[in-house]
């Protein structure tokens, strides 16, 4: 079990991720770009225990959307290309701070855009609720800080 869940809003983020491409694999460790692509967050993982750069994991101690994503990656959570395209191009960054880090509200507004540009975000929104449910019950290892770094 987690020791401490996201915000639910992070699966949106991490999906956007992942549709994106700005999630590369590696053996090992993961780079993830933030949707502005002026941060690059550094995943690793050993057996059960993951680190991430990002600062939800880093500071915070839960699954920040650079975890997410690659755990979706990796099979751990679930996986959906057709859900995760509806969220293709969101400005996370943008939105987070606009709604101060309301990530509900963010993720509130990005759904409210796709519908009102005629695309129904109910694949999406289920998705979410998969990755949201799924990440309940995961007995995986979320570590504060950081290992070594890693270089591109």
């Amino acid at each position: 079990m987690m020791k401490k869940m996201p915000p639910a809003a992070k699966a949106y983020e991490a999906m956007s991720a992942i549709a994106d491409g700005r999630v590369c694999m590696h053996e090992g460790y993961a780079l993830v770009d933030s949707s502005d692509h002026s941060r690059t967050y550094e995943v690793q993982w050993e057996g059960n225990a993951y680190s991430s750069t990002d600062s939800a994991t880093y500071w915070q101690g839960y699954p920040g959307y650079p975890v997410i994503a690659v755990w979706m990656l990796q099979g751990i959570l679930p996986h959906e290309e057709g859900a995760e395209q509806l969220l293709k191009g969101i400005a996370w960054k943008q939105l987070n701070e606009a709604h101060r880090r309301n990530y509900d509200a963010a993720a509130e507004d990005a759904l409210t855009h796709l519908q009102q540009q005629g695309i129904d975000p109910a694949p999406a929104v289920r998705l979410a609720g998969e990755i949201n449910a799924a990440l309940g019950n995961l007995d995986l290892e979320v570590k504060k800080g950081h290992a070594k770094h890693i270089e591109k």
